[in-house]
This record gives structure tokens, sequence and C-alpha cells, in this order.
């Protein structure tokens, strides 16, 4: 399975929740996680997108840290499985 396939995983579950998953791209700004994922009545989440069995860089780490100081849940997503628990803890914020 590749990235892509667990990024349209994660499209297809938000799109069936009546919410979002916009590609984030912040140029001058590496790091940041793949997509933001925004549900129904303002819940919102980032979630950095990684190929099975596939662990984030530093930098990725470190963006996530930043996000999480300010109060935003990151997730790492490796696996269609593991979409439908981050698009649940998002939802439950």
């Amino acid at each position: 399975m590749r990235e892509r396939e667990v990024e349209a995983a994660l499209r297809k579950a938000a799109k069936k929740r009546k919410g979002l998953a916009f590609k984030f791209v912040s140029p001058g700004l590496s790091g940041v996680p793949d997509r933001i994922v925004l549900l129904p009545h303002g819940k919102i989440g980032f979630i950095e997108v990684k190929a099975p069995g596939k662990k984030m860089r530093i930098l990725q780490e470190k963006r996530k840290s930043q996000l999480e100081s300010l109060g935003f849940l990151v997730f790492c997503l490796d696996a269609k499985e593991e979409v439908e628990v981050m698009l649940d803890a998002i939802q439950a914020t």
C-alpha cells in the first residue's frame, strides 16, 4: 500500500462525515502536516500521512510538537484502518 492510498481513504472518510481534508502546504515552512481535517461543529486536526510503517522525520516531529503546544490535535497516519479512529478523536474534541 502506498501513502496516496492512505491519503485517499482519509479524504473519503472525512467527506463521508460531511467534512474536508485539505492538502496543507506552507511555503517557506517545511515539515508541516500533509492534511488539515475540518469536521462539522468547528472540529479541526492535522494529519501527517505516511506509507505503512514509515515514521515522521525529525522536522515533522518538531512541527507536530509546535502545533500540539498550541492545543491542536496532530496525528501520524500510516494505515487505512486508523482513519476512523483519528477522525473520531478529532470529532470528540
